[in-house]
């Protein structure tokens, strides 16, 4: 009889402690409550960019909005920042997008998707000076101003790499651009996509090299660390998105 009661308690403790596991997910959760909770900083086209009404459009917008769909979701967006992406990102949000490069850094305290799209460092300069800055020796020169925004890879790349040259940060990412056309800087680097993207925009302003970048880069979304079962969902999406077709669709319309 005591064997049989020790059993039916362990039991009875098993039972909730199973229910807990299965639920400890936030995949269940957002199913639960109908809801996605999305940190962008919103100033990086065209991956995610602040609208003046307060919503937010772009590539990886448009891919966030059908992933919380096929989970029965709404997407609700919260504007972050590069300095403050990851704070943001662990007290307000399930998954963070918007142009997000894979670091080691960034992977001590989340999770990231499967890579959706290798997307390398590349320099933007004026068309008249693309022959100057060739290489990272060619930026690297006292004579020579690079302009980056704040707390995100692009700022890291700079200081890593330009002992020599003077760097600069600028706050508004989504102005910085005219910077170079100004003459108040010589060059940038960024992801090679947004160096194309910016040089159709900005007439004067040239994409240095971009099928050849200066740092080998993938961009992917933010997971909560250790939740295996809401990567894997997110991860299975993504590889269905590419394999339908939706995915091209949806780049297509921002990178064309």
């Amino acid at each position: 009889m005591r064997v049989a009661r020790l059993f039916a308690a362990i039991a009875a403790l098993a039972l909730p402690l199973h229910a807990f596991a299965q639920d400890a997910s936030r995949l269940d959760t957002i199913q639960r409550q109908g809801k996605l909770r999305v940190c962008t900083p919103g100033d990086y086209k065209p991956f995610s960019l602040a609208t003046p009404g307060g919503s937010f459009e772009g590539l990886d917008v448009d891919l966030v909005q059908s992933a919380a769909k096929a989970l029965g979701a709404q997407a609700e967006f919260v504007k972050s920042s590069w300095p403050t992406l990851m704070k943001d990102f662990i007290e307000k949000c399930d998954i963070a997008v918007g142009g997000i490069s894979v670091s080691l850094e960034r992977q001590k305290t989340a999770f990231f998707t499967a890579p959706y799209m290798v997307n390398g460092k590349a320099a933007i300069t004026r068309c008249e000076n693309v022959a100057r800055f060739q290489t990272v020796a060619d930026i690297d020169k006292p004579t020579v101003t690079v302009i980056e925004n704040p707390g995100g890879s692009n700022e890291r790349f700079a200081r890593a790499n330009f002992r020599n040259a003077k760097i600069v940060i600028f706050n508004d990412n989504t102005t910085i651009f005219d910077e170079i056309l100004k003459g108040n800087a010589d060059v940038m680097i960024s992801e090679s996509v947004e160096t194309l993207v910016q040089q159709k925009a900005r007439p004067g302003l040239c994409a240095v090299n971009p099928d050849k970048p200066l740092q080998y880069g993938e961009m992917a979304w933010l997971l909560p660390r250790g939740d295996v079962a809401f990567k894997a969902w997110m991860d299975q999406w993504l590889h269905l998105a590419k394999a339908t077709g939706e995915y091209d669709g949806v780049v297509a319309r921002w990178l064309r």
